[in-house]
């Protein structure tokens, strides 16, 4: 009984909102940033990692609800950023944050 208890929380932690739907493309397959003409290629790892920039760029990555929130060796403070549902891999779209607009695309 206690296992199923376990087995039921588990899956329920994995039962999130919709917008989960992108931020689990976004994490899964990683993304190209387009700013200003220039591309920024980011992996995530399933522990909650991430690398950009050829590695010059590392950090930690998690979801709260529909923001994607990082901390990076370029800036320690954490940053959430809402994302848009329903993306999938391949789709493009725009988003802002702190440090500005950018294209976002995931791979």
């Amino acid at each position: 009984m206690r296992r199923l208890i376990i087995a039921v929380a588990a899956m329920a932690a994995l039962a999130t909102p919709a917008f989960a739907g992108t931020l689990e493309e976004v994490t899964t397959h990683g993304i190209i940033i387009t700013v200003q003409d220039m591309q920024i290629d980011v992996t995530f790892t399933p522990d909650g990692k991430f690398t950009a920039l050829d590695g010059q760029i590392t950090g930690t990555w998690r979801i709260d609800g529909d923001k994607l929130c990082t901390t990076s060796n370029a800036d320690p403070n954490e940053s959430c950023v809402a994302y848009p549902k329903d993306k999938k891999s391949g789709d493009s779209f725009e988003l802002t944050s702190p440090q500005g607009t950018a294209t976002v695309k995931i791979k």
